[in-house]
């Protein structure tokens, strides 16, 4: 995987996430933290694991060691959700921006919130972080239709790439 591979793969993931959060910003404030006995009970508390398993792999990346995911209270509202989102969205950004490609390879050293040692390439980290969250949105359309919600503008890969050669 090149850098360029990379960084499409991070414009794909905030590219859908913006997607998925139009459709979230329609939920009236009960139907974002009704418990829909999801892997996580609401859309808020899913969410909230998202951007904060995202947090951790880039605390990880900085040679930071997070201990635990942070609380889903933190999000109160769509509003503070945009902005966790914009936070961690720089954040990454300026990881990619900083790598090229030798050092996708790069392997980092961190302990799992357990405490025990693990080590992951840089470019696997990114790549699961992608994969991760395709997988947490697709358990949020589901809850959005659950909600009665509208479903997110389509997500898919394909729909990225068509969308970004014709400019649209």
């Amino acid at each position: 995987m090149t850098h360029d591979d990379l960084q499409t793969l991070v414009d794909f993931h905030y590219w859908a996430l913006d997607r998925t959060l139009a459709a979230v910003e329609s939920l009236t404030p009960d139907q974002f933290t009704r418990d829909v006995g999801s892997s996580f009970p609401s859309v808020r508390d899913t969410l909230a694991h998202l951007q904060g398993a995202e947090m951790i792999w880039l605390g990880r990346l900085r040679g930071r060691a997070p201990s635990a995911f942070p609380r889903p209270e933190r999000f109160g509202s769509m509003a503070d959700v945009r902005t966790a989102w914009a936070e961690t969205e720089a954040d990454l950004r300026g990881v990619i921006a900083g790598l090229d490609d030798a050092s996708l390879s790069r392997v980092v050293e961190y302990r799992l919130l357990n405490g025990k040692p693990a080590a992951t390439r840089t470019d696997h980290i990114i790549q699961h972080l992608v994969n991760h969250a395709t997988y947490h949105r697709g358990q949020l359309t589901t809850m959005l239709r659950q909600l009665g919600g509208p479903s997110p503008a389509q997500t898919d890969l394909h729909v990225f790439y068509r969308e970004r050669v014709s400019g649209s």
